[in-house]
């Protein structure tokens, strides 16, 4: 066969491909069967191009105990589908990585506790390996997601370099999967337990875009500001959407990260929600909680010394994630049928 002959052939080869989401198992598994099940619900959205928002299932088993998890999982599908999107929670589930949960699957993984392991893209192979349960981090959520096609994530607050985190290099994977995997994850910017400036940092060494939404400045997870300046600024979910629209036609190969300010009104903690937090961290060195153990402890620390009003907190900006996630991935949406 000619060169030419070939060069048509690879053409033809490539029109015939079948959609991402269609390339995995939808249906019923076969014993041993480790490849990833789409809800019908989420694969049918994703072939017909209506807007799809990814959740991770960590904030379900570690975040909050039965049944708050599940309550606030639940409010966050609501959310998304109020505003026009399809929700996609994403876990593991005997050892298969599923995307979209129903309802009755939501509140199974709700009441297994911590007991999922919180699985990083680290964890992915030996969860799934060992036919075990895995609670998705960002990492995690955003090697899925975009292995099926989902362009947008929106959750809490991502990781970074932790505070003394040039000695200890204790960096979160959150930060190297937005320097390798092409999703657009909504954040309410970095944990303010973490050492924001070097998370910026280092998110520009790793050629992320970091934007903005409403601001010149980094938001801190519980409060608005961080003193830090952002390089890109966006007021819109239609901004949101050509910016991630143009990473995606460049491709760039790096994922874009938007972060949204807490709202006004559950940001009331001020300078008592660092006191908390530095009081949280210290105890944690003093007991020797590093790693992926030091987060947990600490935050859980922050809800009993305000008395849970940093929950609260970590709530509403769930909520307001989901909110604003969502009018960007319809966003997106209008402009590639556009």
């Amino acid at each position: 066969m000619d060169s030419s002959s070939l060069s048509r052939l690879s053409v033809l080869q490539r029109h015939l491909q079948p959609p991402a989401s269609l390339l995995y198992n939808q249906g019923n598994h076969r014993a041993g069967d480790r490849s990833i099940r789409v809800s019908p619900e989420v694969s049918e959205a994703l072939s017909a191009g209506r807007p799809v928002v990814a959740l991770e299932s960590t904030v379900i088993s570690h975040g909050m105990p039965y049944p708050k998890n599940f309550e606030v999982a639940a409010q966050m599908q609501a959310v998304v589908r109020e505003n026009g999107g399809v929700p996609a929670v994403i876990a593991i589930i005997d050892g298969v990585p599923r995307i979209g949960l129903s309802m009755e699957e939501l509140e199974k993984f709700a009441k297994l506790g911590t007991g999922p392991s919180k699985t990083a893209r680290r964890d992915i192979a030996h969860v799934v390996a060992s036919g075990g349960n895995g609670a998705t981090t960002i990492s995690a959520t955003m090697f899925f997601a975009h292995k099926v096609g989902i362009s947008v994530f929106a959750t809490g607050g991502i990781g970074g370099v932790h505070r003394r985190g040039e000695h200890t290099m204790d960096i979160s994977s959150d930060l190297t999967e937005l320097g390798r995997t092409s999703v657009a994850v909504v954040a309410a910017g970095a944990k303010s337990i973490l050492d924001i400036p070097r998370t910026l940092e280092y998110l520009e060494t790793l050629g992320v875009c970091v934007a903005a939404y409403g601001t010149n400045e980094f938001p801190a997870f519980f409060t608005r500001t961080s003193g830090c300046k952002v390089p890109c600024r966006v007021d819109s979910p239609e901004d949101c959407a050509r910016l991630i629209d143009a990473n995606r036609k460049l491709k760039l190969g790096s994922g874009t990260l938007i972060a949204v300010p807490i709202q006004n009104e559950h940001a009331v903690l001020g300078s008592s929600i660092e006191d908390a937090i530095q009081k949280a961290i210290k105890e944690a060195r003093d007991k020797n909680f590093t790693g992926s153990a030091e987060t947990p402890y600490v935050l859980t620390r922050v809800i009993e010394l305000t008395g849970g009003a940093s929950l609260a907190s970590n709530i509403a900006l769930l909520m307001n994630n989901a909110f604003v996630g969502t009018k960007i991935a319809v966003a997106l949406a209008h402009l590639g049928q556009e």
